[in-house]
This record gives structure tokens, C-alpha cells and sequence, in this order.
């Protein structure tokens, strides 16, 4: 039966060869939800950019146009949903796969699983209708946008407080969690005060957009991270199998 295993696992003793131990790091899962994400954004705005449905900028810094708009049409908007879907799946368990971690760790994990599938829902909903047409898909496409980078962000929250609680992680890496976090927060409080003081400009417009892309950097870069932690860890997962008894 497949189970979680760590670094810790008991290996098979000499006296019992009719079962074999495999296991699969899953530190792959959390690298994947980095790579995807990143990928299909950069992907569809370099299309976009060679299709002329985008100027040619760097939206990091100028806001030239948001991560929708730049996926939001012809080959573009296909290769983008084409890899997000699937994400989102990979997403959900990612955050299953996250409280089973703190479960082994003695650590409680809270609300984490119902906020890695409010998570994964609303990113799923945001891919599948991006590029569609009718005032209920585009609030559909708005709010999933909202509430997966919500539901994101609070679900790191919840896994970095429940990890420390039981000093589950390595300095560094708590460190640099919690830093990605904190630049997440002052990016959202910044995106507030813009709202306030220049709202229904052209320039809160262009500010808007550039903040996305950078909450956007640092959500993935806090996956690397994760990644790394369990990848050190040695976090897999481990298949007994049998096999025939060759003595006799």
C-alpha cells in the first residue's frame, strides 16, 4: 500500500525479502506548481508580445499589461490554460500533501487542506474561462484571480505558523519563507494605498498590473522554497511491493 514515508523510514530487514521498498520524493510537486506557473505566464506574454496583442515591456516594472490580458487571446491563451489547468489538480494535492507533513511532525495543520481547495477551485475557475466572453465569465475571471492568490497566501501563512511551531524547518529556509510573505504583504498594502490615492488612473492602472506580476514572482519563488524543504527532509512517497520467495 502506498504510504508518506521521510528520511526516517524502516528499511526492509534482511530476514524479510518478500517485500521491496520504493519510494518517490515529492519535493517535485511544490518545483512543478513553480515551474508551470511561472512558464505559462512568461509563455503567453512572449506570445503575446510576437502576436502584437501586447506592447513588448517589462511588466515587472512599467505594468505594461497584466498577466490576464496577456494570455488572454489566440496561441496564447491556449498554451496558458493548457498548462494552469492542470496546475490547479497539482495545486490541491500539493496542500493535501502539505498537512500530511505537518500531521507526521506532530503539528496540527488547521484549515490548510480547505484553503489548498478553495486554492486550487479558484485557480481552475480563473484558467477556464480566461479569453471568454459575458460579464459573468469576465467576474468569474476576476474574483477566482482574487481568491487563489488569497487563498494562496493564507495557506502559507497557516503552513509556515504550524512549521515553526514545531521547529519542523531549517533556519534558512524559515527565513526565507517568512521574508517572501512579508513582500507579499507590503506589495498588497502598497496595491491598497494605490487604490485610495489614485484610483481610476491611468498610472494606479499600470501600478496595478506591475504589483501582479511581482506577488506573482514571489508566490512562485516561496514554492522553490518549499521544494528545497522537502527535498532536504527526504519527503516521499513509499510503496511496499511484494515479490516471489526465490528459496523456495
Amino acid at each position: 500500500m502506498p504510504a508518506l514515508a521521510h528520511r526516517s523510514i524502516d528499511r526492509v530487514p534482511q530476514d524479510a525479502p518478500m517485500r521491496m521498498t520504493r519510494q518517490a520524493p515529492l519535493w517535485p510537486v511544490p518545483a512543478a506548481i513553480a515551474l508551470v506557473l511561472a512558464g505559462a505566464a512568461h509563455l503567453a506574454l512572449a506570445l503575446a508580445i510576437h502576436a502584437g496583442d501586447v506592447p513588448a515591456c517589462v511588466p515587472y516594472l512599467d505594468g505594461c499589461t497584466s498577466i490576464s490580458r496577456a494570455a488572454r487571446h489566440g496561441l496564447a491563451n491556449h498554451l496558458f490554460r493548457l498548462l494552469v489547468l492542470p496546475c490547479a489538480v497539482l495545486l490541491g494535492v500539493h496542500w493535501w500533501l502539505s498537512a500530511r507533513w505537518l500531521r507526521a511532525r506532530d503539528a496540527s495543520p488547521g484549515a490548510l487542506g480547505a484553503l489548498g481547495t478553495v486554492s486550487a477551485i479558484a485557480l481552475g475557475v480563473y484558467a477556464a474561462f480566461l479569453g471568454t466572453d459575458g460579464e459573468i465569465y469576465r467576474y468569474l475571471r476576476r474574483y477566482g484571480v482574487i481568491v487563489f492568490f488569497g487563498a494562496s497566501y493564507v495557506a502559507q501563512l497557516v503552513f509556515l505558523a504550524a512549521a515553526v511551531r514545531v521547529h519542523a524547518l531549517d533556519r534558512r529556509f524559515r527565513s526565507r519563507m517568512q521574508l517572501l510573505c512579508l513582500a507579499m504583504l507590503a506589495i498588497g498594502v502598497v496595491h491598497v494605498a494605490a487604490m485610495g490615492l489614485f484610483g481610476g488612473t491611468a498610472f494606479q492602472d499600470r501600478l496595478e498590473n506591475a504589483l501582479e506580476w511581482q506577488i506573482g514572482l514571489l508566490l512562485v519563488l516561496w514554492f522553490v522554497q518549499h521544494a528545497q524543504v522537502w527535498r532536504r527532509d527526504g519527503y516521499a512517497l513509499a510503496t511496499e511491493i511484494a515479490r516471489p520467495d526465490r528459496r523456495s
